[in-house]
């Protein structure tokens, strides 16, 4: 990330606040909390709850890491090369990360106002993977990019290179959140011992995020609700061994909540990936 640089856009702490309450307002008209309704004559009606893409807002950004991404693996949420994500990611502000909640969402990103930027301000499609940390040390406005109430994207370098030219350090833009188009269920890598189970959850479509989840074997037991540990992973201390497991998960954005049945068989083991057939829209 560059030391120093102009901006060419000044931003103010009431206009992220501000920024932040329509992103929020956005959400919530944009996505349907109920998925079943019952009308006046007592029919069942499927309601669209589909996460819809939000307003364009302005933003900066800047990169990280190198051309081979290995920098960007890995980090605050604690993904690796086996989430799919390739090198179209962005760490994020803390404004967006959220403690984490953060994790798995999407944006398109679009250089504006520079001469950095390359012509027809191309949109990329990227995945939150990674948090920007605050550097107190450097001015907000000089070096300090991701420092709250900034919103911020720093990219991996092949995803900054796709919209503008690198040697500008850091580069005006307008980015927008929208659905995760993914491949097939939500997968869940495990992690743990006998006695305790850490998911990380990936391939997460709609929002991308996850709020909460839950866990339940089929040897009888209800729901047992997990804990968020960080980025995005939950955990269960329960020994849960021989039974296929089912997850219940929460959108942190939307509200909405699914079922992956039976995402893992009763031989499930740690250090190993399992793909459910569920996934949010």
């Amino acid at each position: 990330m560059p030391s120093s640089a102009e901006l060419t856009q000044e931003e103010s702490t009431a206009t992220r606040q501000s920024e932040a309450k329509a992103m929020a307002s956005a959400a919530s008209k944009s996505a349907a909390v109920l998925v079943l309704l019952v009308s006046l004559a007592g029919v069942a009606t499927t309601v669209d709850a589909r996460f819809r893409a939000m307003q364009w807002t302005p933003a900066h950004a800047t990169f990280y890491g190198d051309e081979a991404t290995a920098e960007t693996m890995g980090g605050a949420c604690g993904y690796d090369i086996t989430a799919g994500y390739g090198a179209d990611t962005a760490a994020l502000s803390s404004t967006l990360f959220l403690d984490g909640y953060g994790c798995g969402t999407c944006y398109q990103i679009r250089c504006v106002g520079a001469t950095a930027c390359y012509r027809g301000s191309p949109v990329i499609t990227v995945t939150a993977t990674n948090l920007c940390p605050p550097n107190w040390a450097q001015d907000t406005n000089n070096g300090g990019w991701c420092n709250p109430p900034r919103t911020h994207f720093d990219l991996a370098i092949p995803a900054f290179k796709k919209m503008a030219d690198w040697h500008a350090g850091i580069v005006p833009v307008m980015y927008r959140r929208v659905p995760c188009m993914r491949k097939g269920g939500i997968r869940f890598a495990f992690q743990g011992n006998p006695h305790w189970l850490l998911v990380y959850v990936t391939n997460v479509g709609g929002a991308g995020d996850v709020g909460e989840m839950w866990v339940k074997g089929n040897g009888g037991m209800g729901w047992l609700r997990m804990s968020h540990n960080w980025g995005a992973s939950y955990q269960a201390f329960r020994q849960l061994g021989g039974q296929a497991l089912s997850f219940k998960l929460t959108s942190y954005t939307t509200g909405l909540t699914i079922v992956a049945a039976d995402a893992a068989p009763a031989s499930w083991s740690i250090g190993l990936t399992y793909q459910a057939r569920a996934n949010f829209k």
